[in-house]
């Protein structure tokens, strides 16, 4: 007789271990296409402009509807991942991104676009917070720092791309797929989310604190209201204020109002209020609240550097769009193989997290310093090797402040803390390209008004070299007056060549500054393990 062996029934679904590193390139898939969003728009604009048959000035609400969007959103996204799962928002988020990229493509008329747009901006606003969480929860403490080394290459190579890509489509194919090609991604990322992405055990508990015990949700109406438009106010005040003037326009002066007591009042608000839905009490562990301010610096160095040296050598040195954005590339590819072994130094105890971060953030600095000692004179060759060495110093940043971040959280903390970091760094992002737009052409103007007082038209100097020009120019078929007309235009646009220049230069000068002088602060964190236990929870 044969015995027969009784199987208890299961109790539910057993899924099968998925490797962490298919989660990790699943959900980065959609984060670096939202991030290359943010900038391939940029130098289509005129294109768009034409195809639409509006104005420069009008198309450029294209820019500023999606930053806005994602803005308001960004910060609520821990909150409105544990309403619908993370899952499940993540998976709309992509969803809401592909459609309405699609209605981007397709648009009309410019009302058509900027209706997408904040659509666009709602749907990829929740994307790189989630992401990070995500693999937070995913990767165990002591393999986090290859996961944070892929993130890393996503968010610094994505707004770097843009341009060029964004060039090279528009002047080879069609403005609209610019939007158009994000379709075909969106699909392959959904597939993918939907087959290996999963929410921990350990979120679905968080997600029940979201409700009441009856199982009402609870909604912060009042803190969510704030922080929207605050927001709002805050990034149409620094996407637009260049371009109005500032607070010569009382549109300008009316969101500075609003963004500062709205964002003011939402903090004094969050820090008495239960559930908040930005927890800025965790502000108050020391490593997290160092590590934003370092996000905050990375954004303001990365995007500030990424707008202005496209512009530099567009306007001074005659660079195509394509050619400038290649500048850009040397940076892109040290961070992509230099990144893993910032990894690796840091998940081996090689080199501490707090001094591998010090040392990086030096490195950047050092290379804005770089860039402050060019001129006109300057070849590709040493701008491409200047972003190579502000390369080296992303590649070992991101990964010892992403850990250093973390290090200190209990798991119960995470998804919150992931929407804190990426709206410090989208903050620092926008007021770097607010800051370079602003300085270049006040600086330029201080410049060109000093330089005038020295050169006066009376100048022995000046009266010489328009002489000779003007010599030179006659004895090639110019008449006398054309002559002497065409050598003070020269000479009148050279002095706007340096000048803006020397501008130039002041910016990046002023960005070594600021990052140098923060280095240090990465020797004030706590000491930690890395892969070690975080208080009350790993």
């Amino acid at each position: 007789m044969s015995t027969a062996v009784a199987i208890p029934p299961q109790t539910g679904l057993q899924r099968a271990a998925i490797n962490p590193w298919v989660v990790a390139l699943t959900v980065t898939i959609a984060t670096f296409m939202e991030l290359l969003d943010t900038s391939i728009a940029n130098v289509s604009l005129p294109y768009i402009a034409g195809g639409l048959g509006r104005s420069f000035d009008e198309v450029t609400w294209i820019l500023t509807t999606y930053l806005v969007a994602n803005a308001v959103v960004l910060p609520m996204s821990a909150w409105l991942s544990r309403v619908f799962g993370r899952k499940n928002y993540y998976m709309a988020c992509v969803t809401l991104f592909t459609i309405t990229s699609f209605f981007c493509g397709i648009a009309p008329s410019l009302g058509v676009m900027l209706f997408a747009r904040v659509l666009q901006g709602i749907g990829g606003g929740g994307l790189a917070p989630v992401e990070q969480s995500i693999l937070v929860d995913t990767f165990p403490p002591a393999k986090r720092a290859s996961a944070f080394a892929l993130y890393t290459i996503a968010i610094v190579t994505a707004p770097a791309i843009g341009p060029v890509l964004g060039g090279w489509i528009t002047d080879n194919y069609n403005w609209r797929w610019v939007f158009l090609i994000n379709i075909p991604i969106g699909i392959v990322s959904l597939y993918l989310t939907n087959k290996f992405v999963h929410d921990p055990p350990s979120f679905e508990a968080e997600r029940k604190t979201v409700r009441s015990a009856n199982g009402k949700l609870r909604i912060d109406g009042i803190g969510i209201a704030l922080i929207g438009l605050g927001s709002a106010a805050l990034e149409i005040l620094l996407d637009r204020g260049q371009i109005d003037d500032w607070f010569g326009s009382r549109f300008i002066t009316w969101m500075f109002i609003i963004g500062v007591t709205c964002l003011v009042a939402a903090v004094f608000w969050e820090l008495n209020h239960s559930d908040p839905v930005i927890d800025f009490r965790l502000l108050k562990i020391r490593n997290f609240a160092i590590a934003n301010t370092f996000y905050f610096i990375f954004g303001f160095g990365l995007f500030a550097s990424t707008t202005m040296i496209p512009q530099l050598l567009q306007s001074l040195y005659g660079y195509r769009a394509i050619d400038a954005g290649l500048v850009l590339g040397p940076g892109a590819f040290v961070i992509t193989l230099l990144a893993p072994v910032g990894a690796q130094l840091v998940q081996r105890g090689i080199v501490h997290p707090r001094i591998l971060l010090f040392g990086a953030t030096m490195v950047i600095g050092l290379s804005f310093l770089h860039y402050s000692h060019f001129n006109l004179e300057t070849d590709y060759k040493h701008y491409a090797l200047a972003r190579a060495l502000q390369g080296l110093g992303y590649a070992f940043f991101f990964v010892p402040l992403s850990v250093t971040a973390y290090s200190q959280l209990s798991p119960a903390q995470n998804n919150k803390a992931s929407s804190l970091t990426n709206f410090f760094r989208n903050w620092g992002g926008s007021f770097g390209i607010a800051f370079v737009t602003t300085m270049a052409e006040r600086r330029q103007n201080f410049h060109q008004a000093r330089v005038g007082n020295n050169l006066t038209a009376s100048s022995p100097y000046l009266q010489s070299s328009v002489n000779r020009l003007a010599d030179y120019l006659q004895i090639h078929g110019f008449s006398h007056a054309d002559a002497f007309k065409a050598a003070y235009l020269r000479y009148y646009e050279q002095l706007g060549q340096q000048t803006r220049l020397m501008a130039f230069m002041d910016c990046f000068y002023i960005m070594a500054l600021i990052t140098l002088v923060a280095a240090p602060l990465a020797l004030l964190t706590r000491n930690f393990k890395v892969g070690g236990k975080a208080p009350a929870g790993h």
